[in-house]
């Protein structure tokens, strides 16, 4: 099998490729957040669902659960595993849900798919339009500015004859907006070894960042990255857990009229200044030309 054909057919591979991901404790977890913090309901959708192991999750956990991604081939074994979903061909930044939803996940880091500041500001918009009134948005995601170039994660599984080496991290250049997903997949058979490497390009944001992003429409809740017990982040930890909740109307009426009225009051002082900046150089030249004449 050749390097490009390895690469067609990743979805073939993805189970084994997260098979040390705990997919259950990570839905509890988000399921008691929900519980918490969320309104209540039980309609739920899945950004960026894979092969749908969540969706299966929330499904069995009493969840009307559908899902998005943009490959197809993911899409159909995640129609294999999870019957009763609903899932449809959709990029997450411009997404349309077909009724209002209370509970959206993005997991496995998937947020940074959105390549692009301006595209992750259009998925949590397309978010917040598709929830009801105390909806939540689930998320995790990396701090850029606490990425570690040097590290990485690496794991190795079996399929039938073949033995297969995965490794993954992140690459941060210290600069800008984006920042990569480095991902190489090693497969021997036979005495035969291929290997294929690839570099994704992902939006990179700090936290601060975020939090600019998603205050404005969100009420943004930030925990440690640990799906065991639910601790509020430390201030220190670079990757996080974000529960957001949508902002009831006249609560969001109010903080976006108390936006405006704190940016009057600055273009007010701003003004201020620069007029009393305008009037001290006017007493300045006066002063300088009284003791030129005298």
């Amino acid at each position: 099998m050749s390097v490009n054909a390895l690469y067609t057919d990743l979805s073939g591979y993805y189970d084994l490729m997260c098979v040390d991901i705990d997919y259950h404790a990570q839905s509890n977890a988000i399921h008691r957040l929900h519980q918490m913090f969320g309104n209540g309901g039980k309609q739920h959708l899945e950004l960026a669902c894979g092969t749908g192991p969540h969706v299966r999750h929330f499904l069995d956990a009493g969840f009307t659960s559908s899902g998005l991604d943009i490959n197809q081939p993911m899409l159909d074994i995640a129609a294999q595993r999870c019957p009763e979903a609903h899932f449809s061909l959709q990029d997450m930044c411009s997404f349309e849900a077909s009724e209002p939803l209370d509970l959206i996940t993005c997991f496995l880091y998937s947020i940074h798919y959105n390549d692009g500041l301006e595209k992750l500001s259009a998925c949590i918009a397309s978010a917040h339009r598709a929830l009801n009134e105390g909806g939540v948005f689930y998320f995790n995601v990396v701090d850029k500015q606490r990425i570690d170039n040097e590290l990485f994660v690496r794991h190795t599984a079996k399929q039938a004859d073949a033995a297969f080496t995965f490794r993954s991290g992140w690459h941060y250049s210290g600069q800008g907006a984006r920042q990569s997903l480095r991902l190489s997949i090693e497969k021997t058979e036979a005495g035969a070894t291929q290997v294929w490497n690839h570099e994704h390009p992902m939006v990179a944001v700090s936290f601060s960042e975020l939090m600019a992003l998603l205050e404005p429409t969100f009420e943004v809740h930030v925990f440690e990255h640990d799906y065991q017990t639910i601790t509020p982040w430390d201030n220190v930890s670079g990757n996080a857990i974000f529960v957001c909740v949508k902002r009831e109307g006249p609560r969001l009426a109010f903080i976006v009229r108390a936006q405006l009225e704190l940016n009057a009051h600055q273009e007010i002082a701003q003004h201020l200044v620069f007029t009393l900046t305008v009037v001290l150089m006017a007493r300045l030249a006066e002063k300088r030309a009284e003791l030129m004449v005298a």
